[in-house]
């Protein structure tokens, strides 16, 4: 049976048993998500705590063993709503209502029946469920956790009390699932970043703005290297645009109207902070905005002066920091900040090269994917489609969109990609490519993204002369490889636990002199490794050996060179390889070389 019908099942009996204990609750939605499910609850002036989830927990394995019988019904919609209201169920009346808005006039809702034929649980439900309770294992599912979230993410909105559970089909399953969950903590970057000292933040610079500590940097610096050496075999051209941009830009844009929740408010310029402190007016005004988006500057540069059919192909990276605004509520580290790095491109091209672009670029993102470890295998695509039944919400005309949407498709189809179509997913200026990757614990990451854009074509009057000598519009492509460099670097540090590669490591290799006497070869070893661009430190440190090791192998450093009197005399170094825990002697000369190798190579 499918799990996710099982999933389904056991939220709607967690509802029933949350209402046995707290019958004044109000329910809100509970829908099953990977692994596990979640129930939204609204419990007034009463208060569940983690205590108290044992009792739940007992309470539902109570109503599987009755083996209850799911029974699925409809209602009209008044009759619907007036039980909800009869009820008082508010958040269960406004999911009516929005279906009532879709044209729906009925309203599904499913009983639960005990074996004497009582009726022990009603709620609105779409389904569907598993036929009896019965058909659950009562040992196959576990308790995670309580966090709270606004209705419906609105911080306008009450905040909820949301129950987390596990749920799989055996217990087997479920055990080896908590395994994966307790490996996650340790990999999780919240807890390593203090040990790797990559990064750190500070409420004087703002909440949601990492300092990128020389660690931290040396790891950024590998993966932008890596990034911008792999556009240049790709024929991309760099550009560089600034922070900020002039209020007419935005408003150009549409950014200003359909983008504005998520954009920090205007600033006045032409008068310096000490005038504007002493609120003198300033003689001449502008209104500029930091950049949620690099997209209209690059507008701006191909603007710039006349194009020819003759010059596309043009592929314009840039590594540009953005800005977004963010509440303090929905920060989290690295995975959600107020400025990032995204690592943008746009591809502006001519009709009869579109096919050939798109799958120029998928091929690139699965050689990203590959050059860091993730199995390509494993990638899934989400195909993001507009509403077939509410085309007016979106830009411009069915000819685009039918072109655009029928073109992705066939090349995700061409292509062999594991992919999902998604009707309503996409944005309001085109239909998009998503993919996600699944790290070493099976958890699925949004990375790359790759979509059209005629929006901002026919808001700047992008034009070209082609063949005939007519002006013609351009198709610009979006695309990002990693999403953003901070949220790529998260989910690394998570992905290696610390153990990188040793082209990523930050810090390659560690010299450690037995003694003190040893000091002078040990900072000969460590210039000459310096002067071949090797990542190296050297412990000088009055601990002991083993102390000094230890430090070492904490850090996970890939190589730790011991230096004493026979690697003295023999121009040689002692190495211990971390991951494989190997231990050999060998010339200075034919190490570097190794090392060197080993980068280029770009060995896991």
């Amino acid at each position: 049976m499918n799990i996710e019908i099982k999933r389904h099942s056991l939220s709607h009996i967690m509802a029933q048993a949350i209402k046995e204990m707290y019958p004044n609750v109000k329910m809100a939605i509970g829908p099953n998500i990977e692994n596990w499910f979640y129930y939204d609850f609204d419990f007034g002036s009463e208060e569940i705590k983690e205590e108290n989830l044992k009792e739940l927990e007992k309470k539902m394995k109570k109503i599987i063993s009755q083996n209850q019988k799911f029974e699925q019904y409809d209602l009209d919609f008044d009759e619907a709503l007036s039980y909800l209201k009869e009820k008082n169920e508010d958040y269960k009346v406004e999911m009516a209502m929005e279906l009532k808005e879709k044209w729906i006039n009925k309203i599904s809702f499913y009983k639960n029946i005990m074996q004497n034929w009582n009726i022990s649980y009603i709620d609105m439900c779409s389904g569907p469920h598993v036929e009896n309770s019965n058909k659950l294992d009562s040992n196959a599912y576990k308790l995670d956790k309580i966090a709270w979230a606004y209705w419906k993410w609105d911080s306008n909105n009450k905040m909820l009390t949301r129950i987390y559970w596990l749920a799989f089909d055996t217990r087997e399953e479920l055990d080896n699932h908590i395994k994966l969950l307790e490996e996650a903590k340790k990999r999780d970057h919240r807890v390593l970043w203090k040990k790797l000292k990559l990064f750190t933040f500070s409420d004087k610079v703002w909440l949601g703005l990492p300092l990128w500590l020389p660690a931290g940097w040396m790891l950024w610096k590998q993966v932008e290297d890596f990034w911008k050496e792999t556009h240049e075999k790709a024929w991309y051209d760099f550009v560089r645009t600034p922070h900020i941009g002039n209020k007419i830009l935005w408003e150009t844009s549409g950014h200003w109207g359909f983008y504005a929740d998520s954009m920090y408010p205007p600033m006045e310029v032409w008068q310096s902070l000490e005038e504007a402190k002493v609120w003198e007016k300033a003689k001449e005004s502008e209104t500029f905005l930091l950049k949620p988006m690099n997209c209209p500057f690059h507008v701006e540069i191909y603007n710039d002066e006349p194009k020819s059919y003759r010059d596309f192909p043009l592929r314009w990276a840039e590594s540009g920091t953005v800005y977004r605004f963010e509440k303090k509520w929905q920060l989290n580290w690295l995975t959600r900040v107020r400025g990032f790095t995204q690592d943008d491109a746009h591809i502006i091209c001519r009709l009869d090269q579109v096919e050939d672009e798109l799958k120029k670029v998928v091929n690139f993102i699965l050689y990203i994917f590959e050059s860091f470890w993730f199995d390509k295998n494993k990638i899934k695509v989400y195909l993001s489609l507009r509403d077939p039944n509410n085309k007016e919400k979106y830009s411009w005309n069915d000819e685009w969109w039918d072109f655009t949407q029928s073109v992705l498709e066939k090349v995700a189809k061409e292509m062999k990609l594991d992919y999902i179509a998604e009707e309503w997913e996409a944005a309001f200026y085109w239909p998009k490519l998503d993919f996600k990757i699944k790290d070493v614990l099976g958890r699925e990451w949004q990375c790359s993204t790759l979509q059209f854009d005629f929006n901002l074509p026919n808001r700047f009057d992008m034009t070209f002369t082609n063949s005939n000598w007519e002006q013609e519009r351009p198709y610009m492509l979006h695309r990002a490889l990693f999403w953003s460099f901070e949220r790529f670097l998260w989910l690394l540090i998570e992905n290696y636990a610390w153990v990188f590669p040793l082209w990523l490591a930050p810090k390659q290799v560690i010299i450690i002199p037995v003694w003190e006497n040893f000091m002078d070869y040990a900072d000969k070893v460590y210039n000459k490794l310096k002067e071949n661009w090797i990542r190296v430190s050297l412990d000088s440190s009055a601990d002991s050996l083993n102390k000094k090791v230890r430090n070492a192998e904490k850090m996970h450093i890939n190589y730790i060179l011991v230096v004493w009197e026979q690697e003295e005399k023999d121009n040689s170094v002692s190495v211990r390889n971390y991951k494989t825990k190997e231990q050999i002697v060998e010339k200075v000369d034919n190490f570097i070389n190794k090392v060197k190798i080993e980068v280029v190579e770009k060995k896991l």
